[in-house]
């Protein structure tokens, strides 16, 4: 049995670095993954931006993007996301632009308005220590929309984004809150929700999506997708120790101490205190852990729920070979055509 409603599934890849290995080595898995995705079927291959976490490989979409693009051949591939507010707009259409015409078709700008790291590490990439306010980032989004169409930008603006006109992606609007969910229905343009780490407002957010959207060029009417946290193995057990890793990362990066995923033996010896086990439990309420007949259920109730257009799966599990088939497992359960087939 396959999902209740068929919808296209997508892989969120943050690139873990688990204990007892590397950076390095999280690339390289990145690139397994991102082959294996595309024979099994998946729609897109995303990676997120991340800096000063040890456990978190992704640091530079851009560049991991044309890697993953240049080893598949079909699967889009793109940014869930790039933070604006860490880069001049000018640069981020000089790389999707240049990313589009090396790749015609397969490139998505997922943009997000967090710093996708703390407040310090945000002020060196920024090169400053004033925060953006929210009213800077529509400004930031729409001189970078500007560049890939140069016609319906500020005449002030006499620079040209060599190669992004005529090169210009799917723009997506990622977020976490009814604020980024509000701008991309306002703007017309499709919208990707961080359910797996702000479940408390997948709901409102979706709802504000779709009550403000109006018709674009872009897109003719609300295109949601539901990013969700999955672990999959074949028996409820494992699985459950495999999510043991994510609820131990979880608990070092609130208390301050980010650092490499650990593996699930880790996490089941480690002397959790009572509010140590409160974050577990909290973080783990929104993430779907089992069997494929489980998980199975768990995504048609999520599906029904948000009646959403596209789900996007991360799966932050230690060993390698677990994640891979974890990943095959979900591609039965979504009902996904590998290629070839």
């Amino acid at each position: 049995m396959t999902l209740s409603r068929s919808v296209p599934l997508s892989v969120l890849d943050l690139a873990p670095v688990v204990s007892g290995s590397t950076a390095t080595e999280a690339l390289r898995h990145t690139l397994d993954l991102a082959r294996l995705a595309e024979r099994l079927g998946y729609h897109r291959y995303w990676v997120a931006e991340h800096h000063n976490m040890p456990g978190i490989a992704s640091s530079a979409p851009a560049v991991l993007i044309g890697q993953v693009a240049a080893h598949t051949t079909t699967m889009r591939v793109g940014s869930g996301g790039v933070m604006l507010p860490n880069h001049p707009p000018l640069v981020v259409a000089e790389q999707f632009g240049m990313l589009t015409a090396m790749h015609p078709g397969r490139i998505d700008l997922g943009i997000g308005r967090a710093p996708g790291t703390d407040q310090r590490t945000a002020a060196a990439l920024r090169r400053t220590s004033n925060p953006l306010s929210v009213e800077d980032f529509p400004r930031q989004l729409a001189e970078l929309i500007s560049y890939f169409d140069p016609a319906s930008g500020d005449p002030a603006w006499d620079v040209t984004a060599v190669p992004a006109p005529g090169n210009k992606p799917p723009v997506w609007l990622l977020g976490s809150s009814d604020f980024s969910a509000t701008a991309a229905g306002m703007m017309g343009l499709p919208f990707s929700f961080a359910h797996h780490f702000s479940a408390q407002n997948t709901m409102p957010a979706l709802a504000a999506y779709r009550r403000n959207f109006r018709p674009s060029a872009d897109l003719d009417k609300p295109y949601a997708m539901v990013a969700v946290g999955v672990v999959v193995a074949e028996t409820e057990e494992h699985a459950r120790w495999l999510a043991g890793s994510q609820g131990l990362s979880m608990v070092r990066l609130r208390s301050g101490r980010p650092g490499l995923l650990p593996s699930p033996q880790e996490a089941a010896d480690y002397p959790y205190t009572d509010a140590e086990l409160a974050v577990v439990e909290s973080w783990g309420a929104s993430h779907i852990v089992g069997t494929p007949s489980s998980v199975r259920e768990q995504l048609n109730e999520l599906l029904e729920r948000t009646e959403a257009d596209e789900l996007m799966v991360t799966s932050m599990i230690h060993g390698h070979q677990d994640r891979l088939r974890s990943y095959e497992l979900l591609a039965e359960v979504g009902g996904l055509n590998p290629a070839g087939s």
